[in-house]
């Protein structure tokens, strides 16, 4: 991996998914959770993704969604990857032999090592803050909750409370595969600000410059 992917999550118009791919954006994604500010209907969900570019992939997030709701947003947007953000088994997650990423909460007991087994089906495992709710919490929680993680486990991506100020410490905290952001890029719910991603991702990529020059050296020194 030679740079941290960027998911910008939670778009509910069309422009913001054109700024968004500007801005350097590998995913986007959409709330297919009836529960949330930025759920998205399955209808207009079909119609953003037709703006969506090749080689920036979609991603349809559900939370306890019925089997009849998945079967027709996979139907509508074939080339979607699945996200299940609620108490969704590792059964219920593969049934639909799709990629899919399952994202889980980060809290006390939270075992990486168990998830990373649970969870082995998964494209990834994207981790967030507890939250009152489901779906993204909005908060940062303590990324030293994490014990070092090794090339051969699933990749990680990040999430909650991301912003351009702060994600270059979570890259160097975690060095995760992708950061995943949604709040931290809105002038209001749902309504991307074209400024915020740009600053976001910016942050992203100077980082990548740093920690990735960091480790290239020391692997010359290795040698």
């Amino acid at each position: 991996m030679m740079r941290t992917r960027i998911k910008f999550c939670g778009l509910t118009r069309a422009d913001d998914i054109g700024e968004a791919v500007a801005a350097g954006a590998d995913a986007v994604g959409f709330n297919c959770y009836a529960g949330s500010p930025r759920f998205v209907a399955l209808d207009q969900i079909a119609e953003l993704a037709r703006v969506v570019p090749p080689l920036v992939t979609p991603v349809l997030l559900f939370v306890n969604a019925a089997e009849a709701t998945i079967r027709r947003a996979i139907d509508l947007v074939p080339q979607a990857l699945l996200q299940f953000h609620g108490d969704e088994t590792p059964q219920q997650c593969a049934r639909w032999n799709l990629p899919f990423v399952r994202a889980l909460h980060v809290h006390d007991q939270f075992d990486l090592a168990q998830a990373q087994r649970d969870f082995a089906q998964a494209r990834a495992l994207l981790l967030d803050a507890p939250g009152p709710s489901y779906g993204g919490s909005g908060t940062v929680f303590d990324w030293s909750r994490l014990s070092a993680h090794g090339t051969e486990e699933l990749p990680l991506i990040l999430a909650g409370g991301l912003t351009a100020s702060n994600v270059g410490g979570a890259i160097r905290a975690l060095a995760p595969f992708a950061v995943d952001v949604s709040s931290g890029i809105e002038d209001a719910p749902g309504r991307k600000s074209a400024v915020k991603m740009r600053e976001f991702a910016a942050a992203v990529r100077a980082v990548d410059v740093e920690c990735f020059a960091d480790r290239a050296a020391v692997a010359r020194l290795a040698r």
